[in-house]
């Protein structure tokens, strides 16, 4: 029996003064509501009422549970109002990660934004280039690159990415474009990877779509994106990086793409957490501000 809605019950017997009454106001039958009381009873292990052929009346202990039910209940309504609030209004702290260099660049921006608009609200930023477990560590939003796992994580779809090959202009004159995925063989890689110097990269060929891999010689790496970008931006080799890391420099006339016609397929960006359709109101503002900044941004959604 769902205690609560037995209170509820009880209350409106006793403010109606009848079992007939109160099912009505209930839109209930006047036999469930005779049980629910009865079962009230047996769990409270005294009579509340007295009932006659035509009244209903309070005992000692019905008019103590009665005073006892209405405070309960409007503590309850309170609790619920106020947990309402949340999922109506933004409110608290909004808790995001995202991989470094994405946070640095595309979601630190909307962050400001986001509090601008919702200035009682706090954000705390954590940027990592691992996948956290949101649900453990107590995160409402986080930014995945690559294609999803299936979980039971809700997926807003932000925008695309890929892989792209680059070097300066400088290195290029200095040693000619690579033409095929092949001719990497023949210059020197710099890359950005985890402790092991052994990494694939991977092409798509311009005629059929074969998927192409090859582990090239790294001659310099580190575990910095920036480091390795630096190192190539000053003419030391060529790097492969994410289109967002490489496109204000190749904007900026510092970087130059090579082997374009090789390009990979895109990777998609996704905004996961972990509510579903009844995300907070502090995660769906999140959502609709990222979503509307993101998705315009050509960074993010060319082909």
């Amino acid at each position: 029996m769902d205690r609560f809605n037995a209170m509820q019950v009880f209350v409106r017997v006793a403010e109606e003064q009848g079992f007939a009454a109160a099912a009505r106001a209930l839109n209930m039958s006047p036999a469930a509501v005779t049980r629910t009381i009865a079962q009230l009873e047996d769990i409270i292990g005294a009579r509340l009422l007295t009932r006659t052929t035509r009244t209903v009346t309070m005992t000692e202990a019905g008019v103590q549970y009665l005073a006892d039910c209405k405070r309960l209940l409007a503590d309850l309504h309170e609790v619920e109002a106020a947990a309402g609030g949340a999922y109506a209004k933004p409110s608290g702290v909004l808790r995001i990660t995202a991989p470094v260099q994405f946070g640095q660049m595309h979601i630190a921006p909307i962050v400001g934004r986001y509090l601008d608009q919702y200035p009682d609200m706090r954000a705390h930023l954590l940027l990592f280039d691992r996948i956290v477990n949101i649900v453990e560590e107590g995160i409402d939003l986080a930014v995945r690159i690559g294609h999803l796992a299936d979980s039971s994580l809700s997926a807003v779809r932000l925008g695309q990415v890929r892989q792209v090959v680059c070097g300066a202009p400088e290195y290029f004159e200095r040693t000619g474009f690579p033409l095929t995925p092949a001719d990497l063989a023949t210059h020197r890689i710099v890359a950005s990877t985890g402790s092991s110097a052994r990494l694939d990269w991977h092409f798509k060929s311009p005629t059929g779509g074969r998927n192409i891999h090859l582990s090239p010689d790294v001659k310099w790496q580190t575990n910095s994106i920036e480091a390795a970008r630096e190192a190539t931006m000053n003419g030391w080799g060529i790097m492969r990086m994410l289109s967002y890391q490489a496109a204000p420099f190749i904007a900026g006339g510092k970087l130059i793409t090579v082997l374009d016609d090789y390009r990979p397929d895109p990777v998609p960006v996704h905004l996961v957490h972990p509510e579903g359709r009844h995300a907070p109101a502090k995660v769906r503002s999140f959502i609709d501000l990222a979503v509307e900044t993101l998705r315009s941004n050509p960074v993010l959604n060319s082909n």
